[in-house]
């Protein structure tokens, strides 16, 4: 074997296993399979443009010296993003841990309990320092959040104010200037009215139904909010406040001076700045908005014994279930980060916390005297740590940039600095002196802190905060440490077993592409600094950007959007403004087929545009007869048809052609998903189909790890004809010629973890690309056969083949009592995560094994399925006290000295011999959905005290 080569050691499967699954399969070789499984009209007649694959010792050193070309200056830029320390025990044992980093999204509560904990600490903290009720498991960014803000604000809107039509949103001038970015995207297709200005002048009458304000302010300035927030509340405005988390430690909470809902990042908690993410946002709110709310909450509930569990209470997945009726396309959150932001608040505690904030404002106000006494002007009269100077930018630039400092330049006669936790006496010093040579100034000394405070007394906080025990309990390194592998051992990850979830293409986060994002030249780099400072950043996104347009097809790549479903959003926003720069400002119809994934309808109808549902056939197949229909009714208003291939069922649909040209035909312009890419790369791809615009999940086929459920990243790739409307920044170049405003805050989006595709990429090279694709598609056909007879495969190719993934029935196991549920349940004790329940079909496992899974995995979930299968035939709707209602088995339940079950302990605990050697304990029993949302809890308040609830 070849130790250099990186496609041996990503690929599970070995060279001298493919007889043998060949043979299950039925076919003589690999190409073979394939020619069986897609349409030959769709498939690639050359191989992949890329660069010959690099080992991995290869890559890591070309890495190296790409990193070395970024210039780490010191930023005091601010807008939103600061220099944070990750504590070393926080860096090791969750970031670089892939027991954290590999975890899926936990809709399997009973195997996930450990990061639930983690996120309803994430989840408290956030309460606590806000002064709100309720808070999620975190957004992807501050700007998303602030968006989410005001359109979850439009829909709660009083009875009346919907009547009336009551547009208008009032964002003050004071806001990051990406959030108003941002906002101006959300709000066009809906049809919000934003109104910039001063919140001071603002007059408040009742065409306004919401207003957000930015505390502190984007230069600094620490405003008294509860006057306006009062007035706001006579004319029924509902107020959102964008806050900067670490100044909430000393400031009044905006929940104390009435604010609806509070946004803002936790990035300053201990997350590198990575080039603009990723980072995990924060959103809280009142209890009255709780089924209003974006993204997932953690809430508190009991097991079957009545124990304490957690679980994703409520909207968990309300994009799914409503559609285009949903409020919100959010999916991805951003869960690593936001666990490692939510251990930073365990280690630090709140008297950490408040040391860490002092220190920032106490180093804010001895910079502002030392260039009050250099003459300067600082005009900020209330700051937490940012102030604003008067000095001419000309001078002061060039000097600070030749120290290796940056600042953020106004205007002309501006400079704002904002400090942080990173912030030295030495640090203050080198500004001084830089402001000193700069003004042809004598120089003044600083030497130690000033004590004082430039906090209006009437906004400082009183409250206390983050008082639970899980605060005030960790806060050596020997006690975090062993916290956190308490969490990591309740929660199963690709470092124990395969994760066989379809739809979400579970592969190997390798190392080698992950060990990078370690690094202060990769981390330590502020998203706004010129972009001549991140030259090697710039080289690396630009050949990412050219090898996916490679691999798509198309002419034009973003990386802006950090999730899926926002590059969803993204390229629909891309064709609504093609039409309309054609003058086809009525094309706002989008199709999309009955099967399409949940997130699809409700991206469309946030981009402006009326959802038609088409029909799937009884193959699940698009119904290519009704999709004629609605194209020739809707042929003079048709703006895009969004289709998922290989479809949702995991089918190559032959009529994809075809169908794609209908829809050009009649002026329309085709999105494809591109959740299922995993099964493309390199035997076919989007522009080979006829598509426009793809988004790809770089979390799935591309190798970023899911981290609990984020980072993602999800970059729209685009024809030639849609590249002009690329989505651009306020601050930074960047889009097409004409681009969007802008998607996500930063340039370009989560550009730290996009290493990690560019790694996957380079070191697989496109023959690495190609058979991992071809390898995908053999495993999960290798799945089917060994499954075939036991259970029933709903949908398939025309020539009986599965694409990289199948959907297996489990309807018929009802007449023996058993449901989905129990199987999934099931398979934790044979040490497995379920594969995905009920999606797209109810009733029913969505199976994808990946490329990365070896033989030996495969067989083993082959066994567990089988063995299951066995367990069904014994079970019957008159008896219930079987082994697969009862899953999952606790260690609690198998040691307990009362043992009333029909069946084994072993039976229970250890169901076939390979169970024993690597044995994975459910940390709870069964969770109780229903009682958590009739009762929901989402802060941890002392866990025992919901046990007698």
């Amino acid at each position: 074997m070849r130790t250099d080569v990186f496609a041996l050691r990503h690929i599970g499967i070995r060279e001298e296993d493919l007889p043998e699954m060949l043979k299950t399969v039925q076919v003589d070789n690999l190409e073979q399979l394939i020619y069986e499984t897609l349409p030959d009209d769709i498939r690639l007649k050359k191989p992949l443009d890329l660069p010959m694959a690099m080992s991995e010792h290869e890559f890591l050193t070309h890495l190296q010296k790409l990193s070395e070309k970024n210039k780490v200056f010191k930023s005091y830029i601010g807008l939103g993003y600061h220099e944070s320390l990750t504590p070393s025990p926080i860096k090791r044992n969750i970031l670089e841990n892939p027991g954290w980093y590999t975890a899926y999204t936990p809709y399997q509560a009973e195997i996930a309990q450990g990061r639930l904990e983690a996120l309803l600490n994430f989840q408290t903290m956030i309460c606590d320092l806000t002064g709100m009720e309720l808070a999620n498991a975190s957004l992807l960014d501050e700007s998303t959040s602030a968006a989410e803000a005001m359109t979850m604000l439009y829909e709660v809107r009083s009875r009346d104010q919907k009547k009336n039509n009551t547009v208008k949103f009032f964002v003050s001038e004071e806001v990051l200037p990406q959030t108003l970015s941002l906002l101006k995207t959300r709000a066009i297709p809906l049809g919000i009215e934003l109104v910039i200005g001063d919140h001071g002048s603002f007059e408040f009458t009742n065409d306004f139904y919401g207003a957000l304000l930015q505390y502190p302010g984007k230069y600094g300035q620490v405003n008294d909010y509860a006057s306006f927030v009062a007035k706001a509340k006579e004319q029924e405005i509902k107020v959102a406040v964008a806050a900067d988390i670490l100044s909430l430690v000393l400031l009044t909470p905006p929940g104390e001076f009435g604010a609806d809902v509070v946004v803002g990042t936790t990035q300053r908690f201990g997350i590198p700045l990575g080039y603009g993410g990723p980072h995990a946002a924060f959103f809280a709110t009142k209890d009255e908005y709780k089924r209003s709310i974006p993204g997932r909450i953690i809430g508190v509930t009991k097991d079957t014994d009545g124990k304490p569990a957690l679980r994703m209470a409520l909207q968990t997945r309300e994009q799914h279930i409503k559609r285009d009726k949903a409020t919100s396309n959010i999916c991805t959150a951003q869960v690593l980060l936001a666990v490692m932001a939510g251990m930073y608040g365990v280690y630090h505690g709140p008297r950490g916390l408040k040391y860490i904030a002092d220190k920032v404002h106490s180093s804010t106000a001895t910079l502002a005297d030392a260039l009050e006494k250099l003459g300067l002007f600082q005009t900020n009269t209330s700051y937490f740590d940012t102030i604003l100077v008067k000095a001419d930018a000309k001078l002061v630039r060039p000097e600070a940039e030749k120290n290796e400092v940056n600042f953020f330049y106004p205007d002309a006669d501006t400079v704002s600095i904002s400090l942080n936790e990173a912030t030295s006496l030495k640090d203050l010093q080198q500004i001084a002196d830089i402001f000193a040579k700069a003004l042809s100034k004598e120089g003044v000394k600083i030497d130690s802190l000033s004590p004082k405070t430039i906090i209006d007394g009437s906004i400082k906080r009183t409250s206390s905060f983050m008082e639970n025990a899980v605060f005030n309990s960790f806060h050596s390194e020997t006690q975090l440490m062993r916290y956190i592998k308490k969490l990591e051992r309740k929660d199963l990850a690709l470092n124990h077993s395969m994760i066989s979830l379809g739809s979400c293409t579970m592969k190997l986060n390798a190392a080698s592409e992950m060990l990078p994002l370690s690094t202060p030249q990769w981390g330590n780099i502020h998203p706004f600094v010129p972009v001549e400072q991140a030259e090697g950043y710039q080289i690396m996104l630009k050949e990412l950007e050219q090898d996916l347009n490679v691999i798509t097809g198309f002419a034009g790549t973003s990386l802006q959007p950090n999730s899926g479903a926002q590059g969803e959003y993204a390229g629909l926003m891309t064709i609504r403004a093609y039409h309309e720069s054609n003058g086809d400002h009525n094309r706002n119809i989008c199709l999309i087929p009955a099967s399409a994934h949940g997130t699809n309808p409700a991206s469309a109808v946030m981009a402006g545009m009326k959802v038609v549902v088409t029909k799937t056939d009884e193959k699940g197949n698009i119904d290519v007869g009704d999709l004629e229909a609605k194209v020739e009714q809707h042929k003079e208003n048709l703006a895009a048809l969004m289709v998922t291939y290989p479809s949702t069922h995991g089918v190559f649909e032959s009529s994809i052609k075809h169908i794609t040209k209908l829809i050009h035909d009649n002026g329309g312009q085709v999105y494809m998903d591109g959740a299922n890419m995993n099964a493309q790369v390199g035997i076919t791809n989007p522009a080979a189909i006829g598509a426009d615009v793809c988004h790809l999940n770089l979390h799935k086929t591309f190798a970023i790890p899911h981290g609990g459920g984020g980072p993602g990243v999800g970059p729209i790739c685009v024809a030639e004809q849609l590249v002009p409307f690329l989505p651009g920044n306020p601050l930074i170049k960047t889009g097409g010629e004409k681009a969007i405003t802008a998607i996500s805050a930063a340039p370009w989006g989560s550009s730290l973890v996009c290493l990690i595709s560019y790694g996957y990429i380079k070191m697989l090279g496109e023959k690495g690309l190609t058979h991992s694709t071809k390898i995908a598609i053999l495993n999960a056909n290798y799945i089917k056969h060994r499954l075939s007879g036991k259970f029933d495969v709903l949908y398939t190719g025309e020539m009986g083949r599965a694409a990289h993934e199948m959907i297996i029935d489990c309807r018929p196991f009802k007449e023996n009592g058993i449901e989905v549920t129990d199987i999934a349940k099931r398979l934790m004790d044979y040490g497995f995560h379920s594969p995905t329940v009920s999606f797209p079909v109810a009733g029913t496992m969505m199976i994808e094994p990946t490329e990365s899974e070896g033989l030996s995995e495969l067989n083993r979930f082959c066994d567990a399925m089988l063995s299951i299968r066995a367990e069904i035939d014994e079970a019957s709707l008159e008896n219930s006290a079987n082994v697969l209602k009862n899953a999952p088995h606790t260690l609690d339940m198998v040691t307990n000295d009362n043992w009333e079950f029909p069946y084994s302990r072993q039976k229970a605990a250890f169901p076939l011999p390979y169970v024993s050697e690597n044995k994975f304990w459910p940390s709870i029993r069964r969770v109780d959905e229903a009682y958590g949302d009739r009762n929901l809890i989402c802060t941890c308040a002392p866990i025992e005290a919901y046990a007698e609830a």
